[in-house]
Order: structure tokens, then C-alpha cells, then sequence
């Protein structure tokens, strides 16, 4: 039962596991594509609505160099006064161009904010939205305490269950082979009874013939 339990974990630990790279090997494939550390975003205000919604998900080019960012582009960049979030707001004008600097605007604002949408530079841009995927944030909230609790014990219930029921096929299929293997041995091992005299008896006949014949040559 030890045996069963210890073999059940270590299962499950290998599924965790290769789920687990898969899931770093999509992201840093991701990241690679899309030339940014990070390439998804959730829309979580609504100054740019109605082109962006709450919730919405974005996909950022990282790769969208910042020099070719041009008015009228929608791009995600950190807040210039104290880096402390991420802001996506439509380019307004680009008021520099030694270093250039850009100011933006969301398209629900009725202004640039000072500190928020201006000045930008190269340090705070992160990339131009390049995709939208409409409401999909809202699996972000499902993400959530306590929810994803509970999503992470559904998981790993599905993987006990099938843990069990691959050694439970196991065992089935272990108990089956032996029974194959003692009907070739009893078959192999079956005593007749008579067979060693009736193999005597055949092999005195067979030299009695060879004297005879023997016996006539000469």
C-alpha cells in the first residue's frame, strides 16, 4: 500500500512537471516571438473605451521600435512619474525629437495628464499593442483568492484519479499475465501415466530390431 502511495506521487509529481515546462517553454516562446518580458496585458480602467474595454487582453510587440512609434499608435509604456504602473493610452504628438518624446491621451480623457501621459521616452516604452483580445481579462478575476485555490485542488484531484486508475490497470493486468504463464507450464508439465513405460517399451523394440537386423546382415 506504501508501494501504491509512494508510486501514485511520484506520478503526479512527473505530471506537474512536464506541465509545468511546457507551460515555461510556451511563455519564453512567447516572450521571444513578441520581444517583451511580458507580452500579455489587461486592460483595468476604462480611459481608452470605446476601442478598449475592461478586461480586454492585449498583445504587445516588444519589437515595434520606439523610434518608429508615430501619432495615433496605441502603445503601453510605464508611468513616467515613479515607474509605479502600466498605462495604455493612444499617441497624441510627439512634442521631441532629440531625445524623442511623445506625449499620449486616452480616448475617453478629455486631456493629457501631466506626469501620466507625458513625457515619454524610450526608458518607459514597453511595446505597441499589436492585438486585442476582446473580455478574456475576466479569467484574471477567476485567477483570484479563493477561486484559484480551488482550481489548483481540482487539478490536482484529476491527476490522483488518473494516478489511480493507471495503477489499477496495472495491478488488472499484472493478475491476468500469471494465469497465461501456469497454463504453459501445466500444459508442459502434465504427468501421463504410463508415458515412461510406454517410452521404455519403445526403445527396447527399436534395439531388438537393430540385433536382428544384425543378426541377418551377418
Amino acid at each position: 500500500m506504501k508501494l501504491n502511495k509512494k508510486l501514485m506521487s511520484k506520478g503526479i509529481i512527473k505530471d506537474i512537471i512536464i506541465v509545468g515546462l511546457g507551460v515555461l517553454a510556451i511563455w519564453i516562446g512567447l516572450q521571444f516571438v513578441f520581444g517583451t518580458p511580458n507580452p500579455f496585458y489587461v486592460v483595468a480602467s476604462g480611459s481608452m473605451i470605446p476601442v478598449l474595454q475592461v478586461y480586454d487582453v492585449l498583445i504587445v510587440q516588444g519589437h515595434e521600435s520606439f523610434d518608429d512609434i508615430k501619432e495615433g499608435d496605441i502603445i503601453v509604456f510605464n508611468r513616467p512619474s515613479g515607474h509605479d504602473r502600466v498605462i495604455v493610452h493612444r499617441v497624441a504628438a510627439i512634442i521631441d525629437d532629440e531625445p524623442k518624446t511623445i506625449r499620449t491621451k486616452g480616448d475617453a480623457n478629455p486631456a493629457s495628464i501631466p506626469g501620466t501621459d507625458f513625457p515619454i521616452t524610450k526608458e518607459e516604452y514597453i511595446g505597441k499593442v499589436a492585438y486585442v483580445i476582446p473580455q478574456v481579462g475576466y479569467v484574471t478575476q477567476l485567477l483570484k483568492p479563493p477561486i484559484n485555490y480551488i482550481i489548483i485542488v481540482i487539478v490536482i484531484g484529476v491527476m490522483i484519479v488518473k494516478q489511480m486508475a493507471k495503477k489499477k490497470n496495472e495491478k488488472e493486468l499484472a493478475l491476468e499475465d500469471p494465469f497465461n504463464k501456469n497454463d504453459s507450464q501445466i500444459e508442459s508439465s502434465v504427468d501421463i501415466p504410463g508415458l515412461d513405460k510406454l517410452k521404455k517399451d519403445t526403445e527396447y523394440s527399436k534395439n531388438k530390431e537393430s540385433k536382428m537386423s544384425d543378426k541377418d546382415q551377418k
